[in-house]
């Protein structure tokens, strides 16, 4: 299926003169970010995205991350050869607003919860044109995006978020309004969203573009949605335009004086009482529904203390002095079903692929929760995992005869070896069992590729602390940039 599409509509040499005209001679009237004063466009932000440089390093971007491909069935890997030889076409096609996006792909993946996160996949090629897109706007709109406002920003992260969060604990602000917005991103309203670009940019070939990606549809299946609202998960330009949607909400907390933090459509206000977040979730929520059109969910929305409810996977606990952060504990519960998934005894995989995603699972999550206060979690969930792996060993090894020679092995006597294989413990009692804690030791699930998770903090720590060092002397675009 050809990427680029066409337009059915056409118009004729005076209509095209007329426009170019009008498009060469006003002023289009963006807002300066920094002193609020008009200046002309001119078509200059155009000229941007389409810039080859900047259309090369979206291509790169894309490549990059990989992904599935969208409706038209072409890959990342396809990605290279198509735009070599269509290039020409498609910066013409953007140039004279011909293009016109595919359709998103619908797919669904498992939340934690039970239920299902709706995403749209666009082709590659409209992920290309978006991320050009995205990269020349996102300069723009961080010169004036709150510093409360956390998710999908440059320099930014969950971690940063959390640190604030703990800071206004520190400072008395011991309830928070737990705010839920339901389904946000499919909710998002289209001409308001378009309003608050413009609001910035008044371009009308950004803000075509911009529409014409939020009405493209949806493929879910073989048939055809309509996309009259919301801005699809998975789109490269989507979670830009979900925060210049509720950075309208940033402006109307900091406005009345609010504490708050927001990652994406994660939003918590920090109070002084209880009955203050209780007067503020009242008015947050007429404002959000009102102004913005965004439903709240009473069911999930709640004022409560920070040490109980979740934020961004973290929970905060209080020490002598201060407030720190920790794993929620649905998060540690999820990890933990996790590590039982993948050591099921009944699995019947090598040992070595146990621990190799052991490896690969564990890492990623102390990565993410490292700020956090996990000692004594990581310490028993080490023990247990041992235990895990001996039983996974025992049944491994199956038989009687296997058992015996592999206990010698591992420095039992004959005698001993020929006791123990006929114990009749389960595999979980024989874990614990002295026999099996004296020949499969700690040590050597050590050498063999258990990770010590206790030891992966500290490590991920000291990373951590080179890298914020490395970032504070980085800039924006510049070659730490993101």
């Amino acid at each position: 299926m050809e990427t680029i599409r066409q337009s059915q509509k056409t118009e004729n040499k005076a209509d095209y003169l007329r426009r170019v005209t009008l498009e060469g001679s006003e002023q289009t009237g963006a807002r300066s970010v920094v002193s609020g004063e008009k200046r002309t466009q001119n078509g200059l932000l155009r000229e941007k995205v389409l810039d080859r440089n900047n259309l090369n390093r979206a291509f790169v971007h894309v490549k990059r991350n990989k992904g599935a491909g969208g409706i038209d069935g072409m890959s990342v890997e396809e990605l290279g050869p198509y735009l070599k030889e269509n290039n020409v076409k498609l910066i013409e096609a953007l140039r004279t607003e011909s293009y016109e996006p595919q359709p998103v792909k619908r797919v669904e993946i498992p939340k934690p919860d039970g239920s299902k996160r709706q995403l749209g996949i666009p082709t590659v090629v409209d992920r290309v044109v978006q991320q050009a897109l995205q990269q020349q706007l996102s300069p723009i709109f961080e010169k004036v995006f709150s510093d409360n406002s956390y998710g999908f920003r440059p320099h930014r992260s969950a971690q940063s978020a959390v640190k604030k969060v703990v800071a206004y604990y520190n400072q008395g602000y011991h309830y928070v309004v737990d705010l839920d917005l339901k389904s946000y991103f499919d909710n998002v309203n289209h001409d308001l969203l378009i309003k608050f670009v413009e609001n910035y940019i008044s371009e009308p070939w950004v803000l075509h573009l911009i529409r014409k990606f939020l009405t493209s549809g949806v493929m879910n299946g073989r048939f055809f949605e309509k996309s009259a609202k919301g801005t699809p998960q998975g789109g490269n330009i989507s979670p830009l335009l979900a925060n210049i949607y509720l950075n309208e909400l940033d402006k109307e907390l900091t406005k009345r004086g609010h504490k708050f933090v927001r990652y994406a459509d994660d939003c918590n206000i920090y109070v002084k009482s209880k009955r203050a977040g209780e007067r503020v979730l009242k008015s947050i929520t007429q404002f959000l529904e009102k102004e913005l059109k965004v439903e709240v969910n009473a069911e999930k929305t709640q004022v409560g203390s920070p040490l109980r409810l979740k934020f961004l996977g973290f929970s905060l606990g209080v020490g002598r002095n201060s407030a720190y952060p920790r794993p929620h504990q649905k998060p540690k519960q999820r990890i933990k079903q996790e590590l039982t998934r993948i050591t099921k005894r009944s699995r019947g995989v090598s040992l070595d692929r146990i621990l190799h995603e052991i490896k690969q699972k564990m890492q990623g999550w102390i990565q993410y929760y490292s700020i956090g206060k996990m000692k004594t979690f990581l310490q028993q969930l080490d023990k247990w995992l041992r235990s895990r792996i001996r039983q996974y060993i025992w049944k491994q090894w199956k038989n009687i005869g296997t058992r015996y020679k592999a206990l010698i092995k591992l420095g039992l006597t004959p005698k001993q070896a020929k006791i123990y294989v006929n114990t009749r413990k389960g595999y979980w009692r024989n874990a614990h069992s002295k026999t099996l804690l004296m020949t499969i030791t700690n040590k050597r699930l050590a050498q063999r590729g258990l990770i010590n998770l206790s030891n992966c903090t500290s490590l991920f720590k000291q990373k951590l602390k080179l890298l914020n060092r490395r970032i504070r002397f980085r800039t924006y675009g510049g070659v730490g940039g993101r």
